[in-house]
C-alpha cells in the first residue's frame, strides 16, 4: 500500500480562536498576564491577539458562547494550546507573571525536548506554556529516534535565568 505524500515541512499551525463566555475576563489573562497585544478589537464580542505585531495568534470571541460555560470533562474539544516562547528566560519571565498573578500550575515538566508549563486560562480551557532546547539537545536512543520523557520541571532553576 503507497504511503500517502507528506506534508511540507514549512506548514505550520497559525493561529488558534477561541471561544469565551466573558470577553474582558479572557483579555485580562492574555494580554494583562501573558502580555499578548491586542490587534484588533470587535466591539465586545470579540478581539485578536499577538506577539511582535503579527495580525493574530490568540482570536477570542463571544460569538456562541457568551455566558456559556466549559465543556464537561470526558467530552471531546481542545486539549490544551501551546504557546512557544523562542529563549528559556522569557518563559521564566512567563512563570514570573503566573505567579505574580495567582494563577495556578497544573503542571511543569521537562520533556527532554521541552519544559513546560501548564495551566487553565479563565475559560478552563488547557494552556501549555513552553520552549524547546535546540534539536541538538534532545534525547535520542542508539536508533536516533527520540526519547521523549517527562520529569518534573525544577521551577526555582527556571526562575533563576531572569536573574542572570
Amino acid at each position: 500500500m503507497a504511503q500517502p505524500p507528506s506534508i511540507d515541512p514549512r506548514v505550520r499551525i497559525g493561529h488558534v480562536h477561541l471561544k469565551v463566555s466573558d470577553l474582558e475576563r479572557s483579555l485580562k489573562f492574555y494580554r494583562d498576564v501573558l502580555g499578548f497585544g491586542v490587534t484588533q478589537k470587535m466591539g465586545n464580542s470579540a478581539a485578536f491577539l499577538s506577539a511582535g505585531g503579527y495580525h493574530h495568534h490568540i482570536g477570542l470571541n463571544t460569538w456562541e458562547s457568551l455566558g456559556g460555560s466549559p465543556p464537561p470533562p470526558r467530552s471531546t474539544g481542545l486539549f490544551h494550546l501551546a504557546i512557544l516562547y523562542p529563549e528559556r528566560h522569557l518563559l521564566a519571565d512567563a512563570l514570573r507573571r503566573l505567579l505574580a498573578a495567582n494563577i495556578p500550575l497544573e503542571g511543569a515538566s521537562d520533556h527532554g525536548v521541552s519544559e513546560a508549563l501548564y495551566l487553565r486560562d479563565p475559560d478552563d480551557n488547557g494552556v501549555e506554556l513552553y520552549w524547546d532546547r535546540p534539536e541538538s539537545q534532545w534525547p535520542r536512543a542508539a536508533d536516533g529516534s527520540l526519547t521523549m520523557l517527562t520529569r518534573p520541571l525544577d521551577l526555582d532553576d527556571l526562575l533563576s535565568t531572569l536573574a542572570k
